[in-house]
């Protein structure tokens, strides 16, 4: 290109984005693995509906995403009346997203009922999150909703009272938008909040029912029919053993409107087209889910669910990111060559590429122990115990990296409102927050599911089952995932064994987690290799051995053409035979 050509490019000359693609037809790892975790029939089922779902995340979701991100919620505090009826107004394009997610593809149902996208039994875990997977490339903020939805109707099949039970779900799970009830759930007040023993709002038994009183401070999903809460029945003396988990429903059987009120609506930095607001209970009917005092047990077991959640959600942005940050790479032209011909960048898309598989591969490992879990096997419930936090520690921090990094390869379009990578960038930051900070989720791991449930020896002995089995990756290299896993676990170990080892929390966490998807992504490369000829997620494990679990001279130069050779193949268009990758992974 010369100089004349360049002074004619004007707007040709700007990268495009993303807008218009299928997310499932550009993403071949994704469809690939779906097919080795989910079984063939319901695989065979599904794949049209992620098809399309792919066309409409890249499409019509996208657009709407858009939108509703400028157009945000408002509350209407009073009716024409004078009457305390608050109520919160969206936009149409986010009411038409709803209408995607529930009426369309009925995520928050598809876990609980049959009959969702025609499918005759309840899908588990791995059919659900390869759906949120595509969704949340064209809308994160709705995600939160349709989640807490789906963990709502998940307590309140576990715990409710049969008449409370009776009357409700069929309503939380209702496949027309117009008869289904949303849920949310609201634990976080002014003092408590990943303390819950400091929680405040009281549940009194008033005339023989229970009425909620106090104030909620962080709710999402503000506007939902049906709350579950954690109130205190008990002292405050008793700390979290006084919580009690309770139902409220937003309108009562009478018809009348409950006995609470929405203050305001919070301005937050990232999902801005989901209302999270201030909610005062003042005297409100609620039921009693389960045994009084045990309601922060009852709560815990839904954050398995809420946790892979995140993952997904991070998987999916992530994915979402690299996907951009590829296009402008291979659009843009600077000094005389595409950016994605610069050997600088091609090392900065090899960063924001290897997060990126990492979390597909563990959130679809975690999706796989959960439907095992979930199907009555011991070794499997104990190993999802650690793999829940795992994924939402490091997922959910490697999407702000990743989602800023993305932003600029685009430059300082990536800064404008214009584009989707400012949205991209704030929204990310909401993984870090909800569901427990890095810190109390590093802490859970160590203290928790190390310590008490010996959940990494779990882990360990899975991941070296899977390198068993896995004959077709190299022996050498093999052996040193082998030595890997035992490291990071011993060190878990180590770090659980003792207190004054809790500043060490989140270095465990990450090795654990580094080394889980290094075999993941090595054993992925071996299958997809034996049915594609491409062997190049094994140079990803390769990477996450080297760049993020080896220490590295930060003045030392490092393997060349090792790595000039990895980047050539993981950034091309051509599959890399085994031969070529494992004369890599010799150097």
């Amino acid at each position: 290109m010369n100089v004349a050509t360049a002074n004619k490019l004007g707007i040709d000359g700007v990268a495009p984005d993303c807008q218009g693609e299928n997310f499932y037809d550009i993403d071949p790892a994704f469809q690939t693995l779906l097919k080795h975790y989910m079984a063939p029939d319901l695989h065979t089922h599904l794949e049209p509906h992620l098809q399309r779902l792919g066309g409409i995340a890249g499409g019509r979701l996208d657009e709407l995403a858009r939108i509703a991100d400028v157009h945000q919620p408002v509350l209407h505090a009073r009716d024409a009346f004078g009457r305390d009826t608050d109520w919160i107004e969206y936009h149409p394009a986010y009411r038409e997203m709803e209408r995607i997610a529930f009426d369309d593809y009925g995520l928050h149902a598809m876990s609980h009922r049959g009959g969702v996208l025609g499918w005759p039994e309840p899908m588990g875990a791995m059919a659900k999150y390869a759906i949120k997977y595509l969704f949340v490339q064209g809308e994160f903020g709705l995600m939160c909703p349709v989640s807490l939805c789906d963990t709502a109707a998940f307590m309140v099949n576990r715990y409710a009272a049969p008449e409370i039970r009776d009357r409700y779900l069929p309503r939380m799970t209702a496949l027309n938008g117009d008869e289904m009830w949303t849920g949310t759930q609201l634990m976080t007040e002014q003092a408590g909040g990943s303390d819950v023993a400091l929680l405040e709002v009281e549940a009194r038994h008033e005339n023989g029912e229970w009425r909620i009183h106090g104030d909620k401070w962080f709710c999402s999903h503000a506007h939902s029919d049906i709350i579950l809460l954690l109130a205190r029945t008990g002292t405050m003396a008793e700390g979290s053993r006084g919580l009690s988990l309770f139902l409220v429903p937003r309108t009562l059987e009478d018809g009348s409107r409950n006995a609470y009120r929405t203050m305001r609506l919070k301005s937050k930095m990232g999902t801005r087209s989901m209302a999270t607001g201030e909610i005062r209970f003042e005297g409100a009917t609620a039921y009693l889910m389960g045994e009084e005092g045990r309601g922060l047990r009852q709560v815990m077991d839904q954050v398995n669910l809420s946790r892979l959640s995140h993952g997904v959600r991070a998987a999916a942005m992530m994915r979402r990111c690299l996907n951009e940050a590829l296009t402008v790479a291979r659009h843009r032209q600077a000094f005389g060559k595409a950016l994605i011909g610069h050997p600088l960048m091609r090392r900065q898309l090899l960063k924001i590429m290897l997060p990126t598989e990492q979390a597909l591969s563990c959130y679809l490992f975690t999706a796989h122990m959960m439907e095992r879990a979930d199907a009555g096997e011991a070794a499997a419930e104990r190993t999802l115990r650690l793999l829940t936090p795992l994924i939402k520690f490091r997922a959910c921090r490697d999407n702000i990296a990743v989602a800023t990094a993305s932003m600029e390869v685009r430059g300082g379009n990536g800064f404008i409102e214009d584009w989707v990578n400012p949205r991209l960038v704030r929204d990310a930051h909401t993984g870090v927050l909800w569901e427990g900070t890095s810190s109390i989720v590093a802490l859970d791991v160590t203290t928790r599911a190390v310590a008490k449930n010996r959940a990494h020896e779990a882990l360990s002995e899975a991941l070296h089952d899977l390198l068993d089995e896995t004959q077709d990756i190299p022996g050498q290299f093999r052996g040193e995932l082998g030595g890997i896993v035992d490291q990071a676990t011993g060190f878990a170990e180590e770090v659980a064994a003792d207190p004054e080892n809790e500043p060490y929390a989140r270095q465990a966490t990450n090795a654990l987690y580094h080394a889980m998807s290094a075999v993941l992504l090595a054993r992925e490369g071996a299958l997809i290799a034996r049915e594609t000829g491409d062997a190049r997620r094994l140079l990803l494990s390769r990477f996450v051995i080297d760049h993020r679990m080896r220490s590295r001279d930060p003045m030392s130069i490092g393997d060349k053409a090792s790595e000039k050779s990895a980047a050539t193949m993981l950034l091309g268009d051509e599959p890399a035979t085994m031969d070529q990758v494992e004369a890599v992974l010799r150097r």
